[in-house]
């Protein structure tokens, strides 16, 4: 299957697949589902955009094997052939679904634990080849986005990932109308770095900011700077672009993998909750000058101890300023309700989640301001 998808042209990756599994299996039939930017439906790749219905999240058997991450078999009992579907994801970024209808006999566990090497493999494939084809991006889509949100999203290092020390989980809304809103992370073989970034503005305006932040936050990481450093030197890009007539709130964090130390970086929003031991708070932080708002503004990390079992949630003011149709703002106390009803998902759902009950309490159905909800679960080193 590897030497079949590195051979196959970046568009055709799903007719490659099918070829292999059609003569192994005797599939009848292989179709390749992407999720949404939204997370909250499933399109297939071999249909032109917005020709087929999408098929939701929520309630269906392909969903349910994406939401769990885990292979979902059903059965016909008329044809008997029974379809499987299979999680498609890269090191926990969840892609899609991968739906293989073989006939009765051939469904046995050794093969489905072959198809799920099968659709790990092709999601590895589907990152390499969306460097060089659309295809896979376009399923993605139920809506056009806007300009700033094709910007957005184009910034991002993905939506989840997972390692043995940690697992993450991140979602911006509105997913097709984001604009300053950002997240990213990078690890090492000792350090996780994490940023959140909230730009002023709206708009094409709102998402330069973010994305020349972000990439000078980048520069200065990858040259192996510290923490503090990484914001300085963000926060003179910014400065010496706009003048302090824009600036960005930015959290910085730098996590050690073996013994979950944390430097902290507080520019302003977003928000930082702790759930340990069943308990949610906010954690106080020493809160900095925006990046971009002054010239030459020097930046302190604070320390602070994570520990195996912790759950970090990080949540900008997009959250926060949503008001109801009664004009009541979204409290802290129903973001505590909301940490506490999540504690059992995966990090990986959590920000869904919390934002789907975000927009139940909005007032009108278009956000006024976008949001980010990030989720860390925090397991250690041995």
């Amino acid at each position: 299957m590897e030497r079949a998808l590195r051979r196959a042209e970046p568009h055709a990756l799903l007719e490659a697949a099918h070829d292999l599994i059609t003569d192994l299996y005797a599939a009848v039939s292989v179709d390749l589902l992407m999720a949404d930017y939204a997370m909250t439906i499933l399109q297939p790749v071999n249909a032109l955009p917005y020709t087929v219905e999408p098929i939701p999240v929520n309630a269906s058997a392909p969903g349910r094997a994406f939401g769990a991450q885990e292979p979902y078999a059903e059965t016909d009992p008329l044809s008997a052939l029974v379809s499987v579907h299979l999680p498609v994801s890269v090191r926990g970024d969840r892609i899609g679904v991968l739906t293989v209808r073989v006939p009765a006999e051939r469904h046995t566990p050794e093969a489905v634990a072959e198809l799920q090497d099968i659709a790990e493999i092709l999601g590895h494939a589907i990152v390499v080849a969306e460097r060089d084809t659309d295809l896979y991006l376009q399923a993605r889509r139920a809506n056009r986005l806007t300009l700033a949100a094709e910007m957005q999203w184009q910034l991002l290092p993905g939506r989840s990932c997972a390692r043995p020390a940690y697992a993450l989980g991140a979602q911006l809304e509105p997913a097709y109308a984001i604009y300053g809103d950002n997240f990213d992370w990078s690890a090492t073989a000792n350090h996780l770095t994490l940023t959140l970034t909230d730009g002023m503005g709206e708009g094409i305006e709102a998402s330069l900011l973010t994305n020349l932040a972000v990439n000078a936050l980048r520069n200065a990481r990858r040259a192996g700077l510290s923490l503090s450093d990484q914001a300085y030197l963000a926060d003179q890009a910014v400065y010496g672009h706009y003048h302090g007539a824009a600036y960005l709130e930015t959290l910085l964090l730098r996590f050690d993998l073996t013994t979950g130390e944390t430097e902290i970086v507080d520019a302003g929003s977003p928000k930082m909750w702790l759930l340990r031991q069943g308990k949610a708070e906010q954690l106080e932080l020493e809160a900095q000058l925006p990046l971009g708002m002054f010239e030459d503004t020097p930046y302190n990390a604070q320390r602070f101890y994570v520990q195996p079992g912790d759950r970090l949630l990080f949540v900008s003011d997009g959250v926060y300023d949503v008001t109801s149709p009664g004009g009541e703002r979204y409290s802290e106390k129903a973001l505590v309700r909301a940490i506490h009803d999540t504690r059992l998902l995966p990090p990986s759902q959590v920000p869904r989640a919390i934002l789907q009950e975000v927009v139940g309490h909005r007032a009108s159905p278009d956000a006024e301001d976008d949001a980010v909800v990030v989720c860390l679960d925090w397991h250690g080193r041995p």
